[in-house]
Parts: structure tokens; sequence; C-alpha cells
């Protein structure tokens, strides 16, 4: 059997965290892998741009579930440590309402429940401390029988989780929205304002995704680290070592078409005419991409195109690297205004920039030893949630411009000034997030996650068409680096079962969680 696997040969399109993870465990197993990428570097979403000089980490800035990279890396015969530099970061966010209103979430629960009680009182840190039970409890459930497994549904689900698990699921109310349900533990607004801000991982309003977004609270309080180098840094790290592995990269390589042959994959047409014979691929791209049929009319059927009313949030985003001051930055910074359900309403119902935004922060110079350092210029990544509404009607200029006007004479009234022009800021919009991810309109998460059974929506890995297999943060268990690098783990096990004669009837579902670190 092993000479016939090393014939069979893989393609995986898109050099992204999951086509990454992908690549280097189907290399593992002795399969001929060739990953294509249609940009200059892998990372995909995780992308970093170089403004006045400084590279940027301009996608995901937040480094969480460290134990599924010590598994990734575990994997391929080294230590994570050994490849990447990783520092804990002491405080998860830092929380501003206003000049003199201010909050930081620490990784020590302890330390956030003295803060929450200084800010928002002792009654207010108490019911902190209960919601972390409860976080704790849903994501131990949910972690095995719906985040590791390979497309779960709500039979299977049931099956899983037993009296004990459905028990801890009808505690919280399934059905309830992640605002209503936070709104059962905190009476502060500014409480429930900062943990439904969690919804938006998954590019979510808190309004219309449910409680069991909560989890999320306990993916971060299980630690978050700063990546030296930037996130970036992580991405060309697992290309290297897929190379090591036997991988074969090609960037600047842009898939055209997925060929079909009775009924089955054969190969990968390229932009330049050019076709790799594959017996397998997996698609790292977004799957609306498939389903519009920009892979070619044969594969059109293995995954719908998500209509612009189910997309999730785009974002308009500014890279700078300029001075800043006033306002004591940490590594990651959350500016709030008070009307957020406005923020919303905006973005989902009305199609439009939000009114009164609310700004993330990243600076990648910042926080990670505990102690406030003040470099001569910051590298900054500023965003604001935006509608996915890349390759339908697109924002005006007046519009972005009004809105960043909007969100940066905020900042100032916050305290925060950053001396930013034209030559050390730049900005990308929701158009040129569909640009950079085809089939996307923008939305940075795929589907959005509203209503209860959006969590069985999304596409597994396996698809109707024999060979071609799906990963990424569009598909299955969602969006978010650590999420994404698990789908390339379930896609590559899913294959691989299909090749095995021993495991072809067995439910996929990969190893590891948090009980096993």
């Amino acid at each position: 059997m092993a000479n016939a696997l090393k014939e069979h040969k893989v393609v995986v399109i898109g050099a992204g965290m999951a086509g990454l993870v992908a690549a280097l465990q189907l290399a593992q197993k002795n399969l001929s892998v060739t990953l294509v990428e249609a940009a200059s570097a892998p990372g995909g979403k995780m992308r970093q741009l170089i403004v006045d000089g400084a590279p940027i980490d301009s996608g995901p800035t937040v480094f969480t579930m460290r134990w599924v990279f010590e598994q990734i890396y575990a994997n391929a015969g080294v230590k994570l440590e050994e490849e990447l530099h990783l520092t804990a970061l002491p405080v998860l966010a830092r929380h501003a309402w206003g000049p003199d209103e201010c909050m930081d979430l620490f990784a020590n629960p302890a330390l956030s429940r003295d803060a929450i009680a200084r800010f928002a009182g002792p009654a207010e840190a108490a019911r902190f401390m209960q919601f972390c039970k409860q976080a704790r409890d849903l994501y131990n459930t949910l972690e095995g029988p719906f985040i590791r497994s390979q497309s779960p549904t709500l039979a299977s689900m049931a099956g899983d989780l037993g009296m004990q698990g459905l028990a801890v699921l009808a505690a919280l109310g399934p059905l309830s929205s992640l605002w209503n349900s936070l709104g059962e533990y905190f009476h502060d607004p500014r409480m429930r304002q900062l943990f439904a801000r969690y919804a938006t991982y998954c590019g979510s309003s808190p309004w219309q995704a449910p409680a069991t977004l909560m989890l999320i609270t306990q993916v971060e309080l299980d630690g978050v680290w700063s990546v030296q180098g930037g996130m970036h840094a992580l991405a060309q790290s697992l290309a290297n070592l897929a190379i090591r592995q036997g991988v074969t990269i090609r960037y600047a390589t842009t898939c055209e078409r997925i060929e079909i042959n009775a009924g089955k994959v054969c190969g990968v047409r390229l932009a330049n005419g050019e076709t790799l014979p594959a017996d397998s691929v997996v698609f790292n791209g977004d799957v609306s991409a498939l389903g519009q049929g920009l892979l070619g009319d044969a594969v059109k059927k293995s995954a719908k195109a998500v209509r612009p009313s189910k997309r999730s949030l785009s974002a308009l985003t500014w890279s700078i690297h300029a001075p800043t001051s006033g306002f004591a930055l940490d590594r990651h910074n959350v500016f709030f205004q008070s009307d957020y359900a406005s923020e919303f309403t905006d973005i989902f119902s009305r199609a439009r920039l939000p009114r009164q935004p609310t700004v993330y922060i990243c600076a990648q110079d910042r926080g990670g030893d505990g102690k406030q350092t003040e470099p001569e210029a910051d590298r900054l990544l500023c965003l604001v949630n935006a509608p996915a509404e890349g390759n339908g009607k697109p924002l005006t200029d007046s519009e972005i411009n009004e809105c960043e006007q909007k969100s940066f004479a905020m900042l100032e009234r916050y305290g925060l000034r950053i001396q930013r022009n034209q030559q050390n800021t730049q900005r990308t919009t929701p158009a040129q997030f569909h640009q950079l991810f085809p089939g996307s309109g923008g939305a940075l998460y795929g589907m959005a996650t509203h209503g209860w059974m959006s969590a069985f929506a999304r596409n597994g890995a396996k698809t109707k068409i024999a060979g071609l297999y799906l990963a990424g943060g569009s598909v299955h268990p969602g969006p978010g680096v650590p999420m994404a690098a698990m789908s390339g783990q379930i896609a590559a096990a899913t294959l691989w079962a299909h090749l095995d004669s021993t495991s072809r009837s067995r439910r996929v579902l990969i190893s590891g969680g948090t009980s096993m670190q």
C-alpha cells in the first residue's frame, strides 16, 4: 500500500491556515502533496502588510488554543516552542467606554474578578465568576462532540453529549441569543457589552448569535499569546515545516478550475494553462466560491453559495505605523460606544457602515511582558465591523471616509492620539477583501452564526464529489485561527480515512482537546 500512497497525488488549493495544516498532515502520510497559493506568501487572511517600512499583522491578531498547535507540531516531530517564540499575555484585552472608563480583562480570572469589582461593583464580580463556570462547562461539553468532530449533526450531537451534556445545554437555554443570555449574568450594561463582543469573533451579531458562543470566553481564559514576528510568523513557520515534510508549495499560482472525470476529481487547472493531476483535492477557500461556480461548473454542487443576507461581518481596517500618545495601549484594545445595538442594526439590517462603531486596535509592539513600553512608532491594526457588501452595492468613498472620521474622532475623545498620514496608513475595505478572497463578498468568517441551527449549517470536510474535500474558516468548525487549523486536521483525517480501507466507515474525530493538555 505504501507505494500506492506515494503515487496518490493531492493538490491543496490555498495556503491559509487550514491549507497549510492539511498539506502538512497529508505529507506525513507519505502522500504526494502540492500546495498552490495565489498570493506571494502563505497565510491567507493571516496576512502581513509592509506600511512605511514596518511589517504589520493585518488579519487575525489573537493566538489562542495553544494545545491545537502543540499537537500539530508534535505530530510533525518538532516542538512548538522550538519553532516559534510565544509570550503569554497577562492582559487579555483593555476596554474603554470613555476617557475615564477603562477596564482590563486578565488571563487570571481572579484578577479579572477584582478589576470588575472595582469597575462595576462586587455583585457584578460575583456574577462574572458564575459566568466563567458556565462558559467552562459549556466548552468542556461541546469540545469533543462538536468542535473536534467532522460535520456533526443534531442526532450525533445528542448521542455524543449524553444526559449530562444535554443538561448543560438545557441549563444554558440554547434557543436564547447570546445577548439575552448574558443579561442573566451581568446587570452592568458595559459588562454585557464586553462579553457580547465575542459574537463578532464568528462574524455575528450578539442579538442573533446563539448563547453557546459564550464558550469563546473559556477559550481566551485558557490563555492568549503573542507571536514574535507577528501572527504571520505562524503561517511562515507552518509553510517551512510543510516543505521539510515534502510538500511542494507554489506561490503566485492561481487555480482556475477543479477538473472532474467520471464524477471524481482528476486535476486542477491553473490560470497559466497548466494542469496539475490530482487524485484528491483539498479546497481551502471560501466555500461560496465553489457554489458560485468560480472553480468550474462541475464542482458547483459541492457547496452552496452563501446568500448575501447570511454572510458574516466584513471589516474596514487601517494598518498604521505611527507615533501615538495619550491612552495607554495594551496589545489588544477595544473602544466601545454606548448604543451597541445600533452597530449591528446598521450592518445586518441596513447594510451600511455603523454610525456608532466599536473600534478594535491591536498594538503589535505592546503587552507581553507586563510593562507599558512606548515605541517611537506603534504598529497598529485598527478595525471597525462592516457589512459584507464587497460584490454587491459597494460602499461609497464618502461613506467610508465618514466612518473613518467618526472612528478616529472617537479615539481622540477617549484620549488616544495617532499621528497618521497617507504614507503611514493603509486602508482595506470590504470590496478589497472580496478581491483578496473570491466568492466571499468580503465576509471574513463565511456564514454568520445566527440562530442555534447555524451550528449545523456549515459544510463539513466531505463533499458530494469523490476526492474533493473542504477546509478553512468558512467550513466546520468555523472561523478563527485555531478553528481553521482544526478544519485542516479534519480535512486531512477525512481524506485519509477514505484511503484507508480499515477506517472508511468510522466517524472522523480528531484527537486532542483541553483534557489532554
